[in-house]
């Protein structure tokens, strides 16, 4: 009797009868993945920090806050154009998880005050592949995509060799606009 009741199943399940087991399937598919754990959906206050990375992945950098908690960093780069941060308790669970490449952020920085270590703490790490030495002023450039509601920007940082922010530029990304887009 157990024989009979797996053959409907196996052929049900190998012939799907409707859009809707498609887009079932798919949905599962995107969840087997890892693209429902994006931004940290799901992980609630409380949640070990095991539970955190299992949802998010391994955090791109650690930091160690004022408060005995971590900071994980989490950058969704070089195309998803945010940066989230898992707050970490002293106990090591989540305090919160914060959206970092956001214009209250970008307006943080200050040419010839900001350091190197505060950008990377309030933007997180550089994607290496942008990154680059400008050879006559010996400045390092470093570049994030972000969106401010649902324009992308891109904003470049210059560092002297003292590590000091000496120049922040936060444009539009007309690189990924069409033509006849709408653009001035």
């Amino acid at each position: 009797m157990g024989k009979l009741l797996a053959a409907p199943c196996v052929s049900r399940a190998r012939a799907p009868t409707s859009a809707l087991a498609l887009a079932l399937a798919s949905a599962l598919t995107l969840t087997l993945s890892g693209c429902a754990a994006y931004d940290g959906r799901g992980l609630a206050p409380g949640a070990a920090a095991p539970q955190v990375e299992a949802a998010m992945g391994p955090p791109a950098l650690r930091v160690a806050q004022p408060d005995g908690g971590t900071a994980l960093y989490y950058p969704r780069g070089p195309e998803g154009r945010h940066t989230y941060v898992a707050l970490m308790n002293k106990d090591g669970t989540l305090r919160a998880i914060e959206q970092r490449l956001t214009l209250a952020n970008v307006n943080k920085l200050m040419a010839g005050r900001t350091t190197r270590k505060e950008v990377t703490e309030l933007f997180g790490p550089p994607n290496p592949y942008v990154t680059t030495k400008l050879a006559l002023s010996g400045r390092e450039v470093w570049e994030y995509k972000w969106l401010d509601f649902q324009e992308k920007r891109v904003l470049w940082v210059q560092f002297s060799e003292d590590g000091i922010l000496r120049e922040a530029l936060n444009s539009r990304d007309d690189y990924h606009e069409s033509p006849g887009s709408g653009l001035p």
